[in-house]
């Protein structure tokens, strides 16, 4: 599985952007999704995740209700909307693909995309 991740950016405090990873190889509707974060001098970190139908989805303490993932499986598309960003979000964000369950938190995954930078200024 290739993974395409794009729409990162330079963004004010409190604006939004909405990330998009498009998935290519094999058949994606069977693939639980995760997005991904590392910060400048810091570990990876997990974000969010989203099941193969939809659901269930999870979350990152820090980002929920501001973040929602969602996935598209006709275009073998998942998205990472970010609303009310605040600067402690600047990270490179990956998204990833898995051919088991749907889980919580930072666990392995089969298969990574390159990441998209995210920039939140004060």
């Amino acid at each position: 599985v290739q993974l395409q991740a794009s729409g990162g950016g330079l963004v004010q405090r409190g604006e939004s952007l909405r990330l998009t990873c498009v998935a290519s190889g094999r058949t994606f509707s069977d693939l639980a999704l995760g997005w991904f974060r590392q910060a400048p001098g810091k570990e990876t970190e997990f974000v969010a995740s989203i099941g193969w139908s939809g659901h269930p989805t999870y979350y990152e303490d820090s980002v929920k209700g501001r973040f929602t993932i969602s996935r598209d499986n006709a275009k073998n598309t998942v998205y990472l909307l970010m609303n009310s960003l605040k600067p402690e979000d600047t990270a490179v964000y990956y998204c990833a693909a898995d051919s088991r369950l749907v889980r919580y938190g930072l666990v392995p995954y089969d298969y990574w995309g390159q990441g998209t930078l995210v920039t939140v200024s004060s």
